[in-house]
């Protein structure tokens, strides 16, 4: 099959191009942008069974006007000191102002008493906004806000700043896009770099570069057009990873293809039978691959979590996509170029001598069992870090660090609880039909002010004698909503699990009679969030394990050898997410690792780190159909493939590394894992571990079919009935 598309590719390369140049122009004009279906919450993805939905929606019925976005004024004295009376009033003053001002989205600006801190350094302008944080038009109304709060702020001695969870979304939108050009440069000038290197070609160097570019276009497009089609969004980290995917798995699949042309050149092949053999040869392995990357983010599709079941299609169309490229786009580009995409270098003349994969092959053939067991116990000793690794949620709702609203968070927390930015919202809903009981609710307060974790119930107005008041009333008094302010950085695991086992069961045990309470909120929305995501692991796992294992049976024709396959592979994710802890919890001192982070690692790591291992493996069954015995097999097959594996992984791994350079701090977790997992993928798991394991295993590896049975002429090209010369 692939020695017919090959030719045929070859045949009508022009036309080949043409169709893909079409393809990807009338995407762009007709299909939608992928920012039209691109979510910036992740809580809005959970579904409506967990307590936080349920809140929300309660929430939306009875106070439509207060469920919008919110933004913080903090106000203090420049000179650090208690904020007195007159600046109090210049605090109100300034409100005032800011009403004035009449910016786009804001409609309430509103200080009081209330809003000053008990040490009196801290005073809020609490702002409500319409529109929501998946509003970009809602989130940019914080620019000008906090140029109106300038101007208020001049020839007084305070000094201010917005924070609160608008500001924060516009800050880390912000981040975001400035973190998708500068890993988007970062990558493309990688890979030129590294191309060069190896290549020493200015034309191989842009192969990647111009091909992988326009099936992004594609790519982009088709997602966009099945957002729209089946009415799904995605995350807003989606399309950054998309840029790396593309860019990394589609410079992998060029490299196999271009070692391959390469060493049919060197064999003396014609340019274009070389090109169909290449396909013929390497095409099987990298439909496999891609097969086993497809199913794997496919099966994220099971996913409860909603941000989950629409990334995981949304990369597997992306991979797709580069699957087709591989096999059409880039073999009708190299066909048409020819031995010149290898210009000014002629290193596709001759085939080096005593190269260090020569070595490496060598050293696993004479003695396997020690590679391995050195292979496993590296591994092993990565792992164990996983023993320890805790789940982090900071960073998600947390402002970034080096925003304006992180430092205007910390200059708040001087006077208030840092949960004051995300309260605890408790609705209290009547289940009689009758509006709920005023005594009964200070009562209930009372009970929830006492409750481990909160640090107070927030006041939410006053009543005629000027006196707090800790709740609100719906217009029909069915509903009532308290705020809690927590004692703990309400993103952080200590606030999690006081909401998780405290503050739920005392709200729900308390509620006066004839009501019963929903716990919401950002914090017992990610409470809820580590519940699916961890159900989600469970069930994930082992379905695309499965799946997997299936592809390499199919791809193999045997049992053995997926078998131990899929065992190094399940080795090299606990490896990388061992590694990640040692770096991030155990040196960098970070609380946990990213509540996303493992589905990150099972998704790159395991899915693309398997195209390493199908390489190799495919490469090792080649040899022994060339009659060679398991050892001498092995040799040959790290000698051949060692190449395109390492420089594969090196790409791949340095297109990870590029988003460590983000400035968003799930980004660099994200960028550090992967890059880590595909090193140990390609350079121990695909160069050590799976050929010395097939060398010690043998003929066994293949069974219960005989995949080893040498083939004539099997390593020498295709032979002549099953193709015709195209040059």
């Amino acid at each position: 099959m692939f020695a017919r598309l090959g030719r045929t590719v070859v045949h009508h390369p022009w036309r080949v191009i043409a169709v893909w140049v079409v393809v990807a122009v009338g995407l762009v004009v007709f299909a939608p942008r992928l920012g039209d279906i691109t979510e910036t919450d992740q809580t809005a993805f959970l579904p409506d069974t967990y307590e936080s939905a349920q809140a929300q929606a309660i929430a939306d019925d009875a106070f439509p006007q207060t469920t919008g976005l919110t933004a913080l004024v903090v106000v203090k004295r420049q000179d650090g000191a208690v904020l007195t009376a007159a600046d109090q009033d210049r605090v109100a003053k300034i409100a005032e102002g800011l009403t004035a001002a009449k910016v786009d989205r804001i409609a309430s600006v509103a200080t009081s008493a209330q809003s000053v801190s008990d040490n009196k350094q801290v005073q809020l302008i609490n702002v409500a906004m319409t529109g929501s944080a998946q509003d970009p038009t809602a989130l940019e109304a914080v620019k000008p806000l906090r140029e109106a709060l300038a101007k208020q702020l001049e020839g007084s001695d305070l000094k201010a700043g917005v924070t609160g969870d608008a500001a924060i979304g516009y800050d880390t939108n912000e981040k975001f896009l400035r973190a998708e050009q500068v890993v988007g440069i970062a990558t493309i000038g990688l890979i030129i770099v590294l191309m060069l290197l190896m290549f020493r070609s200015p034309i191989a160097a842009l192969l990647p570069v111009v091909t992988v570019a326009l099936v992004s276009v594609v790519a982009q497009s088709v997602i966009g057009l099945a957002g729209k089609t089946f009415d799904f969004e995605i995350g807003q980290e989606v399309p950054i990873l998309l840029t790396v995917v593309l860019y990394g798995i589609g410079t992998d699949y060029i490299l196999f293809l271009l070692f391959r042309y390469r060493e049919r050149l060197r064999r003396g092949d014609e340019s274009k039978d070389a090109v169909v053999t290449a396909v013929h040869r390497v095409g099987e392995a990298i439909a496999s691959a891609a097969g086993a990357v497809i199913v794997a983010f496919s099966a994220l599709a099971l996913s409860s979590f909603a941000s989950f079941k629409t990334m995981g299609p949304s990369l597997a169309i992306a991979v797709a996509c580069m699957l087709v490229a591989a096999l059409t786009l880039i073999p009708a580009v190299v066909s048409l170029v020819g031995p010149r995409v290898f210009w000014p270098s002629k290193s596709h003349r001759k085939t080096p001598k005593g190269s260090v994969f020569a070595w490496v092959g060598g050293l696993v053939a004479a003695r396997p069992l020690a590679v391995a067991v050195g292979s496993v116990v590296l591994l092993g000793a990565m792992a164990a870090g996983a023993v320890n690794v805790k789940q982090s949620y900071e960073s998600v709702g947390s402002p970034e660090p080096g925003t304006s609203a992180a430092t205007w968070f910390d200059e708040m927390r001087t006077g208030f609880p840092p949960g004051v930015t995300a309260p605890t919202m408790i609705y209290v809903r009547s289940t009689d039909g009758s509006p709920v009981e005023v005594p009964a609710l200070a009562t209930y307060t009372d009970a929830l002010a006492k409750v481990d974790g909160v640090g107070q119930v927030q006041p939410l107005g006053a009543d005629d004698a000027g006196e707090p008041v800790k709740w609100a009333l719906s217009e029909d008094g069915k509903v009532a909503q308290v705020n809690l302010l927590l004692d703990d950085n309400p993103y952080s695991a200590a606030a999690m699990g006081a909401v998780e086992h405290q503050v739920r069961d005392a709200a729900h045990a308390s509620a006066p009679p004839g009501t019963e309470a929903k716990v919401g909120g950002l914090t017992s929305a990610f409470v809820d969030v580590q519940t699916v995501t961890t159900r989600d692991l469970r069930l994930i796992f082992p379905v695309a394990g499965v799946l997997i294992l299936l592809i390499l049976m199919a791809l193999l024709r045997a049992a053995v050898a997926p078998l131990y396959l899929m065992l190094a592979v399940a080795l090299g994710y606990a490896a990388t997410l061992g590694a990640s802890t040692w770096a991030f919890q155990t040196i960098g001192g970070e609380p946990g690792l990213m509540f996303i982070l493992p589905i990150f690692v099972y998704l790159f790591v395991v899915a693309i780190g398997t195209d390493y291992n199908i390489l190799m493996i495919a490469r090792l069954r080649e040899e022994a159909q060339l009659g060679l015995a398991p050892r001498p097999a092995a040799d040959m097959a790290v000698e051949h493939a060692g190449p395109s594996v390492a420089s594969a992984g090196i790409i791949l791994a340095g297109t990870f590394c590029a988003l460590m350079l983000s400035g968003v701090t799930f980004l660099t977790q994200i960028g550090f894992a992967v890059a880590v997992g595909i090193m140990f993928a390609a350079f121990v798991m695909a160069m050590l571990l799976v050929p010395s394991l097939t060398a010690l295993v043998g003929a066994r590896a293949w069974w219960p079919g005989h995949g080893d049975a040498p083939k004539p002429g099997a390593g020498e090209g295709i032979r002549a009935e099953e193709l015709e010369p195209v040059h």
